[in-house]
């Protein structure tokens, strides 16, 4: 199981870029690549980057 690694000011910015892009499907101009904003937006949501990982990146506060 992934374990949380997506910090919140991370997490914000990852959803609002996720709704913009998505935005772009219906509206401007109108391109299948606004899709791509899933994957940033579910990232944001579900507060695990799997890209992260390798990399042994965490953007959490420590405890």
């Amino acid at each position: 199981m992934l374990r949380v690694n997506v910090g919140n000011a991370d997490r914000i910015l990852r959803i609002v870029a996720g709704l913009v892009l998505i935005a772009l499907v219906f509206v401007g101009p109108k391109t299948a690549w606004g899709w791509l904003g899933l994957i940033p937006l579910t990232t944001g949501l579900t507060r695990r980057c799997p890209a992260y990982i390798p990399f042994g990146i965490s953007t959490c506060r420590r405890r």
